[in-house]
C-alpha cells in the first residue's frame, strides 16, 4: 500500500533494525508495529527520537484505548488500529506529515 504511494519504502523485521535504519535513514516517518516494542514502547519511542529526532512515529497496532493513551502520552504522532488499515493509513500518513496528529476513528482516548 505505502509502495505505490512513496518513492522509498523500506521495511525491517526487528527492533534493533528499525533503530539502525532511523539512525542512518532520517526518515521522514516511521510506521511501526506494536509488536517490535516487545513490550516496551516508551522506551523505544524514546530510542527512535534520539536517533532520529525530526522523524513522525504511526503505530500500528490490534489494540486500542490503553495502547493508544499509553502511544500518545509517551510521543507517538499517530497510531492506526490494524483492523482500519484499509481506511486510515494513507490518511495518517499524509495528517502526520503535514504536521498533525491522527488517531483511528474509533479509538477513544
Amino acid at each position: 500500500m505505502l509502495d505505490s504511494a512513496f518513492g522509498a519504502v523500506f521495511m525491517v523485521a526487528d527492533e534493533t533494525s528499525l533503530i539502525e535504519g532511523a539512525a542512518r535513514l532520517q526518515p521522514a516517518l516511521i510506521v511501526v508495529d506494536l509488536a517490535l516494542a516487545k513490550g516496551d514502547l516508551p522506551c523505544l519511542l524514546d530510542t527512535l527520537r534520539k536517533q532520529a529526532p525530526s522523524t513522525k512515529v504511526l503505530l500500528l497496532s490490534v489494540h486500542d484505548e490503553s495502547v493508544a493513551a499509553t502511544a500518545l502520552a509517551a510521543g507517538t504522532d499517530g497510531m492506526v488500529l490494524k483492523r482500519e488499515i484499509a481506511t486510515d493509513l494513507l490518511p495518517a500518513v499524509d495528517a502526520l506529515l503535514a504536521g498533525k496528529r491522527y488517531v483511528s476513528r474509533s479509538v477513544m482516548v
